[in-house]
């Protein structure tokens, strides 16, 4: 893995945070929990967990996968990719490098 694209999840504010990074999955949640982004629209979802991942071979296709799922505007869409694993995978196919 080079890069992930990530769905977070705020039971607090009940909302999705949808985003890529080259770090991994767990160094990113930390980050969003820890109040490292202070002023940033995350900190006022603190706790976020993880909700879903989606594992890209380059931080490009990662970041053409998150602007897709956001472009979605869907909760019902970011559900269905953890329920159904061939959306993500046709997801990477769509966006390989």
């Amino acid at each position: 893995m080079i890069a992930v694209c990530y769905i977070l999840y705020s039971q607090h504010i009940d909302k999705f945070y949808i985003g890529a990074t080259h770090d991994s999955i767990e160094q990113r949640l930390e980050k969003h929990n820890s109040g490292y982004y202070d002023h940033k629209w995350t900190a006022q979802g603190i706790p976020w967990k993880i909700f879903h991942s989606i594992e890209c071979t380059s931080m490009s296709q990662a970041m053409r996968v998150e602007m897709h799922i956001k472009n979605m505007k869907s909760r019902t869409y970011i559900q269905n990719l953890k329920v159904y694993p061939e959306i993500s995978e046709k997801l990477k196919e769509k966006y390989a490098d």
